[in-house]
């Protein structure tokens, strides 16, 4: 094992190597950086600091040590953590490093709302954004709390016209704890925060946060907060709060609070709107209970908190408690110690009813919770249980293990077996993180499924659910455009009904613009598409009897009634759509949105229909005519069906670089060189090019992969059988000329623009475009490549993509076919990735390294690995070697 020693001698660094001594000025960012040119290239598993007269302080050192460990993507540790070997040390810390989160500093505004978002502790029903008890709403900091299909519609003047937004609403704040001072409330400031350390440990989903605060007069207190959401029941949470006087003995007031006055504020271009959603009804106290109900304003939901405060060394019998209309305010002084600490603990339920539901009796007598520690031990036996799901360990590459671990947190806060499943929700864009595209539901369902119905499909189902139970919805929005079947909405929240926006804010021009975007009808193809797969790796045939074959049949019966025959093409035709690219909205001068024969819309109805063709050969007969009856689909309207899937219109040129749609290839190219000196980030072209007086309309420039994404969907060989379908004939290398083509013309807009062109690039052996466009989508939210986006949430489409990604492009796992099937193509760096499966009630243990594959499943099953047939017997591993093909 060879790592090397960093010698930190007053401001100097000293690094010795085999060949040479090197000396460094101690400077954060300039060190880091010589020391990774220095040391990247030398085949290291670990560094170890050493202090020798340090003027450093601790903290700025630690906060050194964490970032060098990321530059250089191994452990780094100070000689003084060695307890028995250096070894066993670096081992320890790439353990800890993989599991937990680490912010140094008080940051502020969205550099501080990014890491609330990635601190963000939750269950899949509660989403707690990482703030510590005593933050406001400000500019600067933004502690919110989130309740999975917590919606409310409200009005805004905008540009002298009202229209209305339904947003997801930021619920009462029960977390608040401050301290009272000789007569100062400590709060959160450059002024009065001296030190600050947060950390997320997210095997246990435990938050913790520890500052040293000081007030006018000069008292430091040291404060320590840790925060839990249980996964052991999904109604609570619990903050503990622990204070210790660091250079005075004197009396202290403990502040809490139930705060009803909280308002929406997380999304800066949303704060010209209507902010306010909830008008409180009831605020109760007595003892250390205190409860809480408000309701929205328009879709009149309840929200009850009850809370109970705890503690050992505060007599809490001394409490002061008050109520206004809005709050409940409780206190309580005590003589505290120099050096001696003193917890309060507060436990928070929360439940919710909507409109027309039966709300339970909530009593003092009745509310029973437990405090921080029970609270926090029964959530991490059951975060364990997750992770023994769904984590994934890759040896050889400790950074990208960590942000592994950190996309599948983050999804499991979003969505998780503890509340889901009894929940009529799904996973939102942003997940239980941010107020970002208001808390909808859009088509990245279609990135987020795959990740749940391979570990937990319990929540897949039921996301399928939140679809079906907005199926009238859907009907009837179909109708109001003049069609017929389902049309799910772009932008679905509380009642499945359209809530794209009318009008768009541009931050760069400061203008309000129409919005089109609820034309991107391929969401409904996206909700067939997650059926399908859910299917497809569960064979969950009472599901599919009294739901999914009508989901089916209902969206094939709309895109049956968008499709007409076009006399001078001499094919169907579908018009005014919006493809995935989301900057064409329309023709060039044209004032109407939409567009003809979006090609990745158009081959996916093909593939729909030749699905529901197939439903007649796998169904009872019985079962599926009563669908059909159900759904009015005709026989005539099968027989066309097949007509259409053969004859749908694409525009393709000679090369065989297929249109994004009808019109495409006539559009100007973009100076991206020119763009990209002017403007530096280019990612959302589209704002800048109409900041210029110019429209994404009038280019070939995309936000993200759109005809291309028909291949993420599906494997190239059914891609292949679903233009020959449409009788056209393509180059062999058609789909290495449409990356190459698109891939010129692509801005990236979207974080899931690169984990698309990822796996595009290693289906045409593009190896180090595949990892290159993987890592940033793997850092995006981490990083926050988007210039700030990962403030207003997580991305959980880019999340839950990479994590599917890393399963099917590297580990080479396919779960499209009728026996699951493995190819692996581990990248370079990576010497071995392990891992878990859920496929047909089947759960397999895997283990893939440069030689081999170990795998263990629970029963006798047979899959194929490297084009081979392979039989497993249940409970019994077998070793395959293969012809591994690195990236």
């Amino acid at each position: 094992m060879k790592y090397i020693t960093i010698s930190v001698i007053g401001q100097q660094l000293l690094v010795e190597t085999d060949e040479q001594k090197m000396e460094f000025s101690y400077d954060s960012a300039e060190s880091i950086q010589q020391l990774s040119e220095v040391l990247g290239e030398k085949k290291l598993v670990g560094c170890v600091i050493r202090q020798k007269d340090s003027s450093i302080e601790a903290a700025e050192l630690d906060k050194f040590r964490l970032l060098l460990e990321e530059a250089l993507n191994m452990p780094v540790i100070f000689a003084e953590s060695i307890e028995t070997t250096v070894e066993a040390a670096l081992q320890n810390e790439r353990e800890t490093c993989s599991w937990r989160l680490v912010y140094h500093d008080f940051r502020q505004g969205k550099d501080e709302y990014a890491a609330e978002a990635l601190l963000t502790t939750g269950n899949g029903f509660i989403g707690l954004r990482g703030t510590t008890p005593e933050m406001r709403i400000t500019e600067d900091t933004y502690p919110a709390t989130y309740l999975a299909g917590l919606y409310n519609t409200a009005s805004s003047i905008v540009e002298g016209q009202e229209i209305k937004n339904e947003d997801f609403v930021n619920a009462p704040n029960l977390q608040y704890i401050a301290l009272n001072i000789d007569g100062e409330i400590l709060s959160f400031s450059e002024e009065t925060v001296k030190a600050f350390k947060r950390t997320l440990d997210m095997r246990m989903g435990l938050f913790e946060a520890t500052g040293i605060f000081e007030t006018t007069s000069g008292k430091q207190v040291e404060i320590v907060a840790k925060r839990v959401v249980s996964m052991a029941n999904m109604h609570e949470y619990s903050v503990s709060y622990q204070v210790t006087p660091l250079n005075f003995s004197g009396s202290v007031t403990f502040l809490t609070e139930a705060d009803g006055t909280v308002f929406n504020y997380n999304v800066a271009r949303y704060r010209s709107l209507t902010k306010q959603h909830l008008a409180v009804s009831e605020t109760a106290v007595e003892g250390s209970k205190s409860r809480l109900l408000a309701k929205t304003l328009d879709s009149d939901i309840t929200i009850v908190q009850e809370a109970q405060l705890f503690s050992q060394e505060l007599n809490l019998n001394d409490l002061k408690n008050e109520k206004t209309e809005e709050k409940v305010l409780q206190s309580v002084t005590a003589e505290l110690v120099q050096g001696e600490s003193y917890t309060l603990e507060k436990s928070v339920a929360v439940h919710v009813y909507q409109s027309e539901e039966q709300q339970v009796n909530h009593s003092f007598d009745e509310f029973q919770i437990t405090g921080f520690s029970d609270i926090q031990e029964a959530s991490a036996k059951v975060w364990d249980g997750y992770w023994q799901e769904a984590a994934m360990t890759v040896e050889g590459d400790m950074m990208s293990e960590k942000m592994l671990h950190l996309h599948t947190y983050h999804m499991l806060v979003s969505g998780s077996p503890t509340a889901n499943p009894s929940l009529d929700v799904s996973i939102t864009a942003r997940g239980l993180h941010g107020e970002a595209y208001r808390g909808h539901i859009f088509w990245d369902e279609l990135f987020i499924l795959p990740f749940y119905i391979i570990h937990f499909p319990e929540i897949a189902r039921q996301s399928l659910m939140y679809r079906y139970n907005r199926l009238p919805a859907a009907k009837t929005s179909a109708e109001k455009a003049g069609y017929q079947g389902a049309m799910f909405p772009w932008q679905s929240g509380l009642d499945g009904t359209e809530q794209s926006q009318e009008l768009h804010l541009n931050p760069i021009s400061g203008e309000w613009g129409e919005d089109h975007s609820k034309l991107q009808r391929h969401v409904s193809l996206a909700v067939a598409y997650n059926v399908w797969l859910y299917n497809m790796n569960t064979e969950d045939k009472e599901f599919m009897v009294h739901y999914g074959i009508e989901l089916l049949l209902e969206i094939g019966k709309f895109w049956l009634s968008t499709t007409m025959y076009d006399e001078q093409k001499g094919r169907y035709s579908i018009s005014g759509v919006m493809g995935p690219d989301e900057f064409h909205e329309a023709y060039p001068g044209s004032e109407k949105g939409g567009l003809t024969d979006n090609a990745y819309t158009n081959m996916m109805v093909v593939w729909l229909f030749e699905e529901i063709e197939k439903l007649y050969a796998a169904y009872d007969a019985d079962d599926l005519m009563a669908v059909q009856k159900k759904v009015g689909l005709t026989k005539d309207d099968l027989a066309q069906m097949n007509r259409i899937r053969q004859e749908l219109n694409l525009q393709i040129d000679d090369q065989g670089v297929i249109a994004q749609y009808d019109g495409y290839f006539d559009l100007k190219e973009v100076d991206f060189d020119y763009y990209r000196e002017k403007y530096g980030n280019i990612y959302r072209m589209d704002r800048i090019l109409r900041a210029e007086g110019h429209s994404a309309d009038d280019y070939k420039v995309a936000k993200q992969a759109d005809s291309l994404m028909i291949f993420y969907n599906f494997r190239k060989e059914m891609v292949d059988r679903i233009l020959e379908d449409l009788g056209y004939e393509l180059p062999k290398d058609y789909l290495e000329k449409n990356l190459d083509y698109y891939l010129a013309r692509t801005s990236h807009g979207s974080t899931l623009s690169r984990i698309v062109h990822a796996q595009l690039a290693s289906i045409v052996e593009d190896k180090e475009l595949a990892w290159k466009l993987y890592q940033e989508a793997l850092y995006s939210d981490y990083q926050d490549i988007q210039g700030g986006t990962t403030a207003e949430g997580i991305h959980a489409g880019v999340m839950a993509a990479t994590l599917f990604i890393t399963l099917t492009t590297f580990a080479g796992i396919d779960i499209r076919q009728e026996a699951l099937e493995i190819h692996p193509q581990l990248p370079e760096k990576w010497q071995k990735i392990t891992f878990r499966l859920n496929i047909r009630n089947v759960h397999y243990q895997v283990m893939i390294d440069k030689e081999k594959i170990w795998i263990k499943a629970d029963q006798s099953v047979s899959l194929t690995v490297g084009g081979r047939a392979v039989s497993l017997i249940g409970g019994q591993p077998k070793e395959i070697f293969y012809e591994g093909v690195n990236v």
